[in-house]
């Protein structure tokens, strides 16, 4: 078997979990799967995975060669397809990352539109509430909820969204007001690690930043749990706006500290300079755009404006 099959047979174990399923894809058998990978690792000097009877984990070496794999393999899929004349047809695999929430909720949907338009696509899509290197991962195009630092990633604006604090009508009938940031203190809050889980940022009157400490009630690391206890009446919360609107208009929630609320975040959608060349890139950018932004307006909640 040649090296770069043996590549690809790793990057479908570590895609699937399995040396077996990996085989079954690729049509190999499990037991040449597990050659495959000891002749890489031979080559190579070192263990590209820690195997337990129940599962396969990468080792520091494995993270790394990973990452390799996928450049070359998608730089090859690029030559095959220039080689063949073929650049103007979108086909072959399409990778793409997002955050565990906005990944799912608004960009998986758009995602498989976009399959039952182009036959000839595959996708991946990796879902982390964390940044990725597209470069080194072997990543075409990302969905990122941030101000974006210049680099040479080429970014479309999609929407925006706003960091707000909610909680349920119940919850607020039996507690005093909250009308100022400073009145968390009284409060139960319900904070997510990812977000600064002590402190929440605010709008202070001079535009400033105002960091208000709290000794959060409960903490967790996912918001749908988050959302969840807010509208059962168990707290107060601060989540992304796209993340509660419905719950916001419907009257489950309600919005709090408008006016102090930090300026909005950008949503962008981001590939690596030069992938925008790839028709499978640029057929999905150009897909995608319009669906996202309408996807964010759908969603989205108005500045406070004062009475």
């Amino acid at each position: 078997m040649d090296r770069i099959e043996a590549m690809r047979l790793f990057l479908a174990v570590l895609d699937t979990g399995s040396q077996a399923e990996a085989g079954r894809r690729l049509g190999h058998s499990a037991p040449a799967v597990s050659r495959a990978i000891a002749s890489l690792e031979t080559r190579l000097g070192t263990p590209l995975l820690h195997r337990t009877t129940r599962s396969l984990r990468l080792s520091e070496a494995g993270e790394r060669y990973a990452a390799a794999c996928r450049r070359i393999l998608a730089d090859i899929e690029e030559a095959d397809l220039l080689a063949a004349g073929e650049r103007s047809a979108p086909r072959g695999m399409l990778t793409l990352t997002a955050p565990l929430v906005s990944g799912a909720r608004l960009l998986r949907p758009v995602l498989d539109d976009f399959l039952d338009s182009y036959s000839e696509v595959r996708a991946r899509l990796i879902l982390l509430d964390r940044p990725v290197g597209l470069i080194d991962e072997g990543i075409d195009i990302a969905l990122r909820i941030a101000h974006l630092p210049d680099s040479s990633l080429i970014a479309t604006r999609v929407g925006e969204i706003r960091r707000i604090v909610v909680a349920s009508p119940r919850y607020l009938a039996a507690r005093p007001a909250l009308t100022a940031p400073d009145h968390l203190a009284r409060h139960a809050c319900i904070s997510l690690t990812r977000f600064d889980h002590d402190a929440w940022a605010f709008s202070g009157p001079d535009g400033r930043q105002l960091r208000v400490a709290l000794v959060p009630r409960f903490v967790v690391n996912g918001v749908e749990a988050a959302v969840a206890s807010a509208l059962e009446g168990r707290g107060v919360t601060r989540v992304l706006s796209y993340q509660v609107a419905d719950h916001v208009r419907e009257g489950r929630l309600v919005r709090l500290l408008a006016d102090a609320e930090p300026p909005p975040v950008p949503a962008h959608l981001v590939t690596p300079e030069g992938r925008l060349g790839v028709p499978k890139v640029r057929a999905f950018v150009d897909f995608a755009v319009p669906r996202l932004r309408q996807a964010f307006a759908d969603r989205a909640l108005p500045p406070y404006s004062p009475a």
